[in-house]
């Protein structure tokens, strides 16, 4: 294990609290939040606002039901002119982590993290690598370019301090870490599930088959398509691999990872207090219910985040497995709130077209644009399709959905691929 980064927990202990019953989940949330608060309230001048009229120490987590929402619009009001996100507890000066989010749905979110808040990321992280497997015989190849996006390098050091040997790819080509996952041996990738489809087609293209390459694992997020099952299926096929998906986010931490039978994805609720949102109704939603995730962390005080709309859209199982009592969301997390179209009254979200889509195992890539014609929302759909027969993927979408969608047939290879998230949805409303 590297001698600057050690985990705080063990394998056992983490078995333990997945396995606490609601009482003592409850209290052990309690007990870390008002921790939280005691340590960040005296520093923090964005939360010493926000929760100015809350009476502290909390008495219970209906209390802390309470508490104002944080939304991501907030953390971006550049108040002071650092650039810098706005829920900083202490002066610059004693934090040693710079990352930002992609800026696809606005403007970047620039995120620091102090050493102690790191060392909760990569403690964080094990839940992940547990439900992986990942152990010290493994090597790990991060297929990302290691920009400032956390999500590479948060993985990279947690796996280090698993003692896995792990491999970075910075500014490789796909081909050239096709290679490096043959020369290595590597066990498993580290990538999005449009990056793991696409290494396969390149692999492919070179005469490599991926199925034939020793990956027996490989760990997506960033996307819905870990937890889609046509998704989930073909990248399995395709690598001959378990494909074991997992949340997180900048702004919050690796909040979930999958269970074992792939239906979907726990909330690392040791770490993270959840809450559930009704999209119909706004008020807190009932069991399999579609809702929007609210999370609020519980180790990281130098940039906490306390009932933050995350914008995920999921559907929660309270008390499914025995063996963790963590809530479930079943399917992952379905997509978000601002990606949600209104077709002729059908609520659609860009993933359930994904899983009818990567049902056809011949349509290699696909694109969606959802225009406004008047009042409604319209939906045109690329693809890219080795049969050239769209007409058959029009009438599945038309059985599976109720509606009617224009598919359109576009050449091979003209449609982006990507590393990091795909961008297949492009919202013109």
């Amino acid at each position: 294990m590297s001698a600057n980064l050690t985990l705080s927990t063990t394998y056992q202990q983490r078995r333990e609290i997945e396995r606490f019953s609601q009482e003592q989940l409850a209290a052990h949330q309690l007990g870390r939040i008002n921790q939280l608060l005691s340590e960040i309230l005296p520093h923090n001048r964005f939360y010493g606002q926000q929760l100015a009229s809350c009476d502290l120490p909390l008495k219970s987590l209906e209390q802390f039901a309470e508490f104002p929402f944080t939304f991501k619009d907030q953390l971006l009001e550049d108040r002071d002119g650092t650039g810098f996100a706005n829920n900083l507890t202490y002066p610059i000066e004693q934090y040693c982590r710079f990352h930002r989010t992609s800026g696809t749905r606005g403007k970047p979110l620039v995120v620091l993290d102090t050493a102690r808040d790191w060392a909760w990321w990569i403690d964080t992280w094990q839940y992940v690598f547990d439900a992986a497997e990942i152990g010290p015989e493994d090597r790990l190849v991060m297929a990302f370019s290691f920009g400032p996006f956390i999500g590479f390098w948060s993985a990279f050091d947690a796996a280090a301090a698993r003692g896995a040997l792990v491999c970075p790819t910075g500014g490789f080509t796909t081909l050239a870490r096709i290679e490096l996952i043959r020369a290595t041996q590597a066990t498993a990738i580290l990538c999005t599930p449009s990056y793991a489809l696409h290494m396969a087609e390149v692999a492919a293209e070179n005469q490599i088959q991926a199925a034939d390459l020793p990956i027996d694992r490989i760990l997506v997020a960033g996307e819905p398509g870990g937890s889609i099952p046509s998704v989930r299926d073909r990248i399995e096929t395709l690598w001959n691999a378990r494909v074991i998906d997992h949340s997180g986010a900048t702004e919050v931490g690796p909040w979930g990872y999958c269970d074992p039978q792939g239906r979907g994805i726990y909330v690392n609720e040791a770490e993270f207090i959840a809450e559930f949102l009704s999209v119909e109704a706004g008020v807190p939603s009932g069991e399999g219910e579609l809702s929007e995730l609210v999370l609020t962390t519980l180790g990281r005080s130098g940039s906490p985040v306390i009932r933050y709309r995350t914008g995920d859209l999921v559907r929660p199982t309270w008390n499914d497995d025995q063996q963790c009592q963590f809530v479930l969301l079943q399917g992952g997390v379905l997509g978000r709130t601002d990606d949600m179209m209104i077709i002729r009254g059908v609520n659609i979200f860009p993933s359930s077209i994904e899983q009818i889509l990567r049902s056809f195992p011949e349509i290699i890539e696909y694109r969606m644009t959802a225009l406004k014609q008047g009042a409604m929302d319209e939906l045109i759909i690329e693809i890219e399709d080795r049969l050239g027969q769209p007409g058959r993927v029009v009438d599945e979408l038309q059985v599976r959905l109720g509606l009617r969608v224009n598919v359109e047939l576009v050449d091979i290879g003209s449609l982006p691929r990507f590393e990091a998230k795909g961008k297949r949805f492009v919202d013109k409303r």
